[in-house]
């Protein structure tokens, strides 16, 4: 119990409460919402200025192609075919508002889940916009639900709360923010470390499934422990404790989310409405016909405990399993590195029916070009990985003999799709350029390519009509730095293009993702698209065909 009340009061402090008592605050309960209550009273509603304007489509959009982007759902899931059915079947009729009321009432949530504009919003955004990833999260949750369903348990909290996720992460584990914040639970460093999450150069336990969502659980408790209202404690989780508290200063002491409403940060008025939204979606989803797509191939898991450095590339090597495979079952271990020691165990996942495979030729695995991987068993990032498909990837800091290419992000990149384009491992890509949070457009990155590279030969050239500069130089080794022009998008083309015909149910989006390193926004500007709804079946569109 003392360890209990000491977390609370180390909490209070980090937060930089400044005397807000707690306790007051939890005990003043304004009535006008209850938890019975389905929707806002018109005299609450009136005092929320912009709660209609506000618009988290651009970041939850966001969340949702980083889902499609990872290993596992491009491999387990037919993406392209899959947008195409749910496009052409998903029932958007806009139904009566006494509809979305009922069913909100008959989840019989212990978080209340009140009706509004806002709500509705995001209800048509996910059935009109993102069926198709909608399709893939709700068969993605017999993954991740019991994980979090049995945490929430734990601690006796609400199992409503396991959608957070949902708009938090979109379910991809590996997500980070804007703002620095990581995996299936957004944790920020600070957070994450002050609840007992393990991150250094070769660990970040905010992508750990289980032990983040344990930590996520016991913040989430801490925080109601303080506030008394799981609006707030929700509204708290998005954008910190510090927020609220000013938040609940500046409207004289009010401790309810709606009347608090207009004091918040613009992203987190949304918060609360994309929650319900969200809680609406995952239970009802099949009366607008989107029903869950199972992947192609589950992938039962079981642990084995490691107790000495072993490389990800080693298993691949000597089991037939894809080092993405591998890394989509242990995203906590950030360069494919597992530093594990005697006295210090590692947890390693791996599919059920590999397990066995393991332990019988686990002499074989850690032996498996040892001196490469670990010379006098020390841990030294080499050049080159080999993984599981025989092919290889940069996976070394140090840049002796690679070629700099000065690249300038353009609309539509992200580190995954940049170190993709380039065969570079992304977080090598995010330790060359000091990335923590997200890239920004005309952002210079230093990428190391190999001299094999086709990338790192395109010197001097002219590329519709705009010249790519080369300039011979020396990095820490032998190389030369290429420097590509601000027209990334189009200095990474080459000057050729191939034709799509565009087919029932098409957007940009389903037909950049047909295309390597084509952004939806590179098709749209290229073929002088101004509204991305303007496409019509049979119309013909240009491709940049990508080096």
């Amino acid at each position: 119990m003392k360890k209990s009340l000491y977390g609370i009061l180390v909490l209070m402090l980090l937060m930089n409460i400044h005397g807000l008592n707690a306790q007051v605050i939890a005990n003043k309960v304004d009535t006008t919402i209850t938890k019975n209550d389905a929707i806002i009273s018109d005299s609450i509603k009136s005092t929320l200025p912009g709660i209609f304007d506000d618009n988290l489509d651009v970041v939850i959009s966001s969340q949702l192609d980083s889902l499609v982007n990872t290993w596992y759902v491009r491999k387990a899931f037919d993406v392209d075919s899959l947008a195409k059915v749910i496009s052409a079947n998903v029932d958007t009729q806009e139904l009566a508002d006494s509809v979305y009321i009922s069913r909100l009432q008959s989840l019989d949530s212990y978080i209340p889940l009140p009706y509004n504009d806002a709500v509705k919003k995001f209800i048509n955004f996910y059935l009109k916009k993102r069926g198709g990833q909608v399709a893939i999260m709700m068969g993605l949750t017999n993954y991740y639900f019991p994980l979090f369903e049995e945490a929430l348990a734990k601690y006796d909290l609400p199992a409503e709360l396991k959608y957070l996720p949902i708009i938090e992460s979109a379910l991809n584990p590996k997500i980070v923010s804007r703002a620095g914040a990581s995996g299936l639970w957004q944790f920020m460093h600070g957070t994450g470390k002050m609840y007992g999450l393990e991150i250094n150069s070769y660990i970040d336990e905010r992508n750990d499934p289980i032990k983040s969502t344990d930590a996520a659980a016991r913040y989430l408790r801490d925080l109601y422990a303080i506030y008394g209202d799981w609006h707030i404690v929700i509204a708290a989780y998005n954008c910190g404790p510090g927020n609220i508290n000013k938040a609940v200063r500046r409207s004289g002491g009010k401790n309810n989310y709606w009347e608090i409403y207009s004091r918040l940060p613009r992203e987190t008025r949304g918060y609360i409405p994309i929650f319900i939204a969200a809680n609406y979606i995952m239970n009802h989803a099949k009366e607008h016909n989107i029903y869950p797509i199972q992947p192609s191939f589950r992938i039962n898991t079981d642990t084995i405990v490691i107790h000495s450095y072993l490389n990800f590339a080693q298993i691949a090597a000597n089991m037939d399993i894809p080092i993405e495979e591998i890394r989509q079952l242990n995203p906590q271990f950030k360069r494919d590195i597992i530093p594990a020691k005697a006295d210090k165990p590692y947890a390693l996942k791996l599919p059920v029916d590999k397990i066995t495979s393991f332990i019988d030729g686990e002499t074989k695995i850690f032996a498996y070009d040892r001196d490469k991987y670990f010379p006098n068993n020390q841990i030294v990032l080499k050049k080159e990985v080999v993984n599981g498909k025989g092919g290889t990837y940069t996976s070394s800091f140090d840049i002796d003999g690679k070629k700099k290419i000065t690249y300038s992000v353009v609309a539509g990149d992200n580190p995954g799709s940049i170190a993709a384009r380039f065969k570079v491992n992304v977080n090598n890509l995010r330790e060359w350029n000091g990335i923590h949070n997200m890239i920004h457009i005309g952002q210079k990155l230093a990428i190391y390519v190999n001299d094999k590279s086709s990338l790192a030969k395109a010197s001097s050239k002219s590329v519709s009509g705009k010249t790519v500069k080369s300039v011979i130089g020396k990095t820490s080794g032998v190389g030369f730095s290429q420097q590509l022009t601000n027209s990334a998008s189009e200095t990474a083309m080459k000057s050729n293009f191939t034709y799509y015909t565009v087919r029932q149910g098409d957007s940009l989006y389903t037909i950049a993702k047909q295309f390597s390193g084509v952004s939806d926004a590179e098709i749209k500007t290229l073929n002088n698209i101004s509204d991305s709804k303007e496409l019509t079946v049979g119309q013909k569109l240009k491709i940049p065909v990508k080096v």
